[in-house]
């Protein structure tokens, strides 16, 4: 099997060592293409049995073979050209968050990778698939929640803004014709991809949405800056035969009021708190004993070889294979991502945005 890294930079070599955990399923070939001579260096450094080449388009230009995946690990500005020439080539195509700058691309990569008959994944899906995730899926099919009625979905960071605190070099993350945006295009397509992998809407609305660039005295002044940094929306998913629920949801990467994260799933009998991220591997589930509160905490550690940053190559490997998998891939991986810019458009226009499971049937 062949994997093509577009991009041979940090992310690049994060996503071979996940493709080296694989060697030992069947025979893997890695090629890496990046107009960087050092980036390209350095990559052979740590994978010498690796390929390279200066530019994609020479990489790709070999015959395809049925399962062939292209991983593009690059800013968010070029994603779309990039996955663009992978699916031509007939290959699969897994592409860094966020998927593509905006809606008209987001429908171009769908309707190419339909007509080629390929897959289009995206990277959002590190913390699917965790023992913790799963583990709060089973007391949402179990009923002993009762009807879900709302989601609180709450991330408030006070300086971890990319470009600025974290990758201070990377200044392409506050420019958005590069990044398409901040904090909802950093995080957002995790925080959607979960939330999504929990609920399973059948369409969402946007009902309400604002965003707000916080200021510091360490803002940068020698370089674009016109991302947001702190928002917040309010947001109503329909299921499929069950009532309406309503999801709370803020992210900061920059505010200066209180840091701190809330995750939590309310129903008519119960309820379920949890970190799907770092913070925490302990799952807490209330509910109610002979009129009182009744607390129950469970800890769930991912004890697998393959970790959060090897899923997106694990699971899109599995999913191109045919087996079962945690990969959000196509309708799937465009429906998220509209869902984040939406929040921009009701943000912007203060109208509410309704996005369907099916790009076909969306209602702008």
């Amino acid at each position: 099997m062949r994997f093509y890294l577009v991009g041979a930079g940090v992310i690049g070599r994060t996503h071979a060592a996940a493709i080296q955990k694989l060697q030992g399923e069947e025979e893997i070939e890695i090629k890496v293409a990046d107009p960087n001579p050092q980036a390209l260096a350095g990559f052979a450094e740590l994978y010498p049995e690796a390929a390279t080449y200066s530019d994609a388009q020479t990489m790709l230009a070999e015959a395809a073979k049925e399962d062939d995946i292209v991983i593009v690990g690059t800013p968010p500005f070029t994603h779309c050209e990039l996955s663009k020439l992978g699916l031509e080539s007939g290959r699969h195509v897994l592409c860094e968050k966020p998927l593509v700058m905006n809606r008209r691309e987001a429908e171009e990569l769908l309707e190419i990778a339909a007509r080629n008959n390929r897959q289009l994944g995206c990277c959002s899906v590190r913390f699917l698939g965790l023992p913790k995730m799963e583990e709060v899926k089973k007391l949402l099919d179990s009923g002993v929640l009762g009807d879900i009625y709302k989601v609180t979905f709450v991330y408030r960071g006070q300086r971890s803004r990319p470009g600025v605190e974290y990758q201070p070099e990377s200044k392409w993350f506050l420019d958005r014709s590069k990044s398409a945006g901040g904090i909802v295009m950093d995080w957002g397509p995790y925080d959607f991809s979960v939330i999504n992998d929990l609920l399973k809407p059948v369409a969402v609305e946007v009902a309400a949405a604002w965003t707000s660039k916080p200021q510091t005295q360490v803002d940068p002044v020698d370089t674009v800056y016109d991302v947001e940094g702190h928002v917040g929306a309010m947001l109503k998913y329909h299921l499929n035969n069950a009532n309406p629920v309503w999801v709370q949801y803020e992210r900061a990467s920059c505010t200066h009021g209180e840091a701190y994260y809330h995750v939590e799933i309310e129903g008519t009998l119960g309820a379920v708190r949890w970190s799907p991220y770092f913070e925490t591997d302990q799952i807490v589930y209330t509910c109610d004993a002979n009129g009182e509160i009744e607390e129950k905490v469970s800890e769930v550690v991912n004890q697998s070889e393959f970790g959060m940053m090897d899923h997106p190559v694990y699971f899109f490997y599995r999913k191109v294979k045919g087996l079962d998998s945690q990969a959000v891939v196509n309708d799937q991986a465009v429906f998220n991502f509209l869902c984040l810019q939406a929040i921009y458009d009701c943000a912007e226009t203060g109208d509410p945005q309704h996005i369907q499971s099916e790009l076909r049937n969306l209602i702008v």
